[in-house]
């Protein structure tokens, strides 16, 4: 079961990851900062040619000629030391005896003070370039554009079609992933948002809340009336009995009620799986009013102590009139606790269609002949479109044959989560 679905999945989980790896990163808020680092070396470049106005105010003191001015600047540039040598030499003594330094000697250690913060303010400039070179590949992100999703889910709803998924589910999966998928910024591993957000969407459509009939069955009051409906062929006499066996393993009392006086051999089966599970059968004969049967049912359980009542129903479709007006009658007289739908899982679409013909009669659902379902979409269709919970899912012809409904291991079946 999903073996065909769950390929289908992973294919398309992979296909969504290649086309946003393929996308063009945007990096729109780190050019921002990039920008801010860039302005700052500009203003600090410009504060070199000061350094070049202070020094020519020193030959402004020896009253240098115009015709030297050139000569003058080769110097500087060849001899930066020995400016220095001179200044240290150079001064004056004043009116009371004391040797004064010139005025140039008491620049210098102002414009050391202004060189020396430079150098670190340079290596912090590159620090800032090194960290948001960091933060902008950490933060790249891709996107998928709404052309190229639509693209890619149109086989992952052919997938999903030919797994018997209802055309409600597959509308509800692609815009679960549109909205997540679409246009956003998508970082980190792809693949994994991707099969997260096809996680969300699965979860939700398989939201409605199952339960265990036999905790259930131990806190009602008894007997505890159980009304079987569905079409022929669906499985119900045989998912009958396993309910049957189910309920003696759980040291739960039970009968079966003929209640399908329409089917021929019906009752005969039915009385077949009473001998096997060592089961009270209660019947008429054919052509029997089926509300009378189930009140003989009722009646006999009531006399008895009997825990639950087991009744089987005919095969009706909800075009026959007559056999849904008879329906009507049947839970009108017996008032059951529970009426459960039973269907075929292979038949797909066609089950969704029954339930839905069924939904005003019935409490909750049980799939059979999961076990030879290649495709495994009913479960997601059924849960989504009727609201009606899974209980059980029929996985072969033996009594225990009869698999508790679990959300979480349908997902792990998909292969979307671990």
């Amino acid at each position: 079961m999903f073996g065909f679905l769950k390929q289908k999945l992973k294919d398309i989980t992979s296909k969504f990851s290649k086309e946003a790896e393929e996308a063009p990163e945007k990096q729109e808020e780190i050019k921002e900062e990039i920008k801010e680092v860039k302005v700052k070396q500009e203003i600090k470049v410009k504060e070199k040619p000061v350094k070049i106005e202070t020094k020519k105010e020193q030959p402004k003191k020896e009253q240098v000629k115009e015709q030297k001015v050139k000569e003058e600047i080769k110097e500087k540039k060849e001899l930066p030391k020995e400016p220095e040598k001179k200044k240290e030499e150079s001064g004056f003594v004043n009116n009371n005896g004391r040797f004064v330094k010139d005025a140039i000697l008491t620049a210098k250690p102002l414009q050391e003070k202004k060189e020396l913060p430079k150098e670190p303010e340079v290596k912090e400039i590159k620090e800032k370039q090194g960290f948001f070179s960091r933060f902008k590949e950490k933060l790249t992100t891709k996107q998928i554009s709404n052309e190229k999703f639509e693209e890619i889910f149109q086989d992952l709803e052919m997938a999903l079609i030919e797994s018997n998924v209802a055309f409600e589910v597959i509308e509800k999966i692609k815009e679960d992933l549109k909205e997540n998928l679409v246009n956003q910024p998508l970082k980190g591993n792809i693949e994994d948002l991707v099969k997260e957000s096809l996680l969300k969407s699965l979860d939700s459509i398989l939201s409605q809340e199952s339960f265990n009939l036999v905790e259930k069955i131990k806190q009602a009051n008894k007997p505890y009336k159980i009304l079987f409906l569905g079409q022929n062929g669906a499985g119900k006499t045989t998912t009958i009995s396993k309910i049957s066996y189910l309920l003696k393993q759980n040291k739960l009392s039970n009968i079966l009620v003929a209640a399908d006086t329409y089917r021929a051999a019906s009752a005969e089966q039915l009385e077949e799986w009473g001998k096997r599970l060592n089961v009270k059968v209660i019947k008429q004969n054919y052509g029997a009013d089926p509300a009378a049967v189930a009140f003989d049912g009722l009646r006999y359980a009531e006399s008895h102590n009997i825990d639950v009542v087991l009744i089987d129903t005919a095969g009706r479709q909800h075009s026959n009139t007559n056999l849904m007006n008879e329906m009507k009658k049947i839970i009108r007289v017996t008032q059951p606790d529970l009426k459960i739908f039973i269907g075929e899982s292979i038949t797909g679409n066609d089950v969704i269609f029954q339930l839905n013909e069924f939904k005003e009669f019935i409490d909750a659902v049980i799939l059979t002949k999961v076990d030879v379902d290649e495709k495994g979409g009913t479960p997601l269709s059924v849960s989504y479109v009727t609201k009606k919970p899974i209980i059980y899912l029929g996985t072969g012809q033996e009594l225990d044959s009869l698999e508790l409904f679990n959300k979480d291991k349908i997902l792990k079946n998909l292969g979307i989560k671990d």
